[in-house]
């Protein structure tokens, strides 16, 4: 017998919508089923959520780990492979991204966001997450892949076809704008097997050092490791930066606050990413049939992890659609997912949104919309336009 559908992925929505739907489905269905995109269950409470990404057994990332699943039948490591085959991957990845390399690439960041952020603030408007947030975060992935500077636009136009290409669902837009970011990803490889850096500064040579039980990482691995990370580092910041100048639009007190109080932007950074997480969450799919409140999921069935939903979980925390300074238990937040395939770069990140309100709060005594919000749809949440007028300081 199929199964009623408990929540349509694909209905418009607006920028608070979405948290609405997620309250209802946690009340009232935590695993719900959609029989979009082939059909999907949701888990949408914190804790079934926690326990299903660290179950590595049941739950597996290997199938599907995104729904809409677009990935044209590749499985990119390190998020298509599961422990412990994806460790290597993981292990690499996370040399070059500890805290003395982060700190030390926030003086070029930072004049990056400036000069950026200048551009669009001396003109009186601009559009957050179709400009700022895609040109900005494609110079963090240059400084971190250490690719040649003339990649920073090529980045940031591709990333904004790919995700029209993605919200579209057109197929053939998706291979075509991916394809662009594999001959990026191949060309550093290639440079990288003739001119080796160190390992602890940059993420190719670490992928090319890297050693598993079978030998080095095989070189398409390479290459489709740093495609998905160009991918996860383009897409997450138009919808998570829009999100959060919409919040500082609606709570000018919280504007003023944190300008004259900058050193309490760390603590409104984790807020945000409690808020505001970019990705609805990313799927696993059973490997045999799993009971949860009352619902058998079936073997073999994909199993979306709302990320979104966890974080506003009221079980979880207290009063969750409020924005609140320095909650005890801030870094439960599943921002950034959790278990194995946790995100590599969440101190990167960190550091990117610190430096981007830091730089735009400075810089401006006001900010207000300039016109209407464009939602982007699943697996994206937020503004994928955020158009703003700025008062200068």
């Amino acid at each position: 017998m199929a199964l009623r559908d408990d929540f349509d992925p694909h209905v418009e929505e607006t920028f608070d919508s979405p948290h609405a739907e997620y309250r209802r489905m946690r009340k009232e269905c935590p695993v719900a089923w959609s029989s979009a995109h082939g059909g999907f269950f949701a888990l949408t409470r914190y804790d079934d959520i926690v326990a299903a990404v660290t179950d590595y057994d049941r739950f597996i990332t290997s199938k599907i780990n995104v729904i809409p699943n677009m990935s044209l039948g590749k499985r990119r490591p390190p998020l298509g492979k599961d422990p412990p085959e994806h460790t290597p991957f993981r292990r690499a990845l996370d040399r070059t991204l500890r805290g003395a390399r982060i700190a030390a690439m926030e003086p070029v960041l930072r004049g990056h966001a400036q000069r950026e952020l200048q551009r669009m603030i001396d003109a009186g408007q601009g559009d957050m997450s179709s400009d700022f947030a895609t040109i900005y975060p494609a110079w963090v992935e240059v400084e971190w892949l250490n690719l040649d500077p003339g990649h920073a636009p090529l980045l940031a136009e591709v990333a904004r076809l790919y995700n029209i290409a993605w919200r579209s669902e057109n197929m053939e837009a998706v291979a075509e704008t991916s394809g662009k970011l594999y001959d990026v990803a191949a060309a550093v490889v290639e440079d990288r097997k003739a001119n080796p850096r160190p390992v602890e500064t940059d993420p190719a040579s670490a992928l090319l050092a890297e050693e598993t039980p079978d030998g080095p990482i095989p070189e398409e691995y390479v290459i489709a490791t740093i495609r998905q990370v160009l991918v996860v580092g383009l897409m997450a910041p138009p919808p998570l930066f829009g999100a959060i100048c919409v919040h500082l639009v609606r709570n000018p007190d919280l504007q003023d606050y944190l300008r004259q109080n900058p050193d309490r932007i760390p603590a409104a950074v984790e807020e945000f990413l409690r808020l505001y997480s970019p990705y609805r969450g990313f799927a696993r799919t059973t490997t045999c049939p799993v009971e949860m409140h009352g619902r058998v999921i079936p073997e073999g069935v994909p199993v979306t992890m709302v990320y979104a939903s966890a974080n506003r979980d009221e079980t979880v925390f207290d009063d969750p659609d409020t924005f609140r300074f320095d909650r005890g238990n801030i870094r439960q937040h599943l921002a950034f997912g959790r278990g194995a395939h946790q995100c590599a770069g969440a101190g990167l990140v960190r550091l990117e949104m610190r430096i981007f309100l830091e730089e735009l709060l400075a810089r401006t005594s006001a900010l207000a919309l300039n016109g209407e919000l464009e939602m982007t749809r699943l697996p994206e949440l937020g503004p994928t336009s955020t158009p703003l007028r700025f008062t200068p300081a």
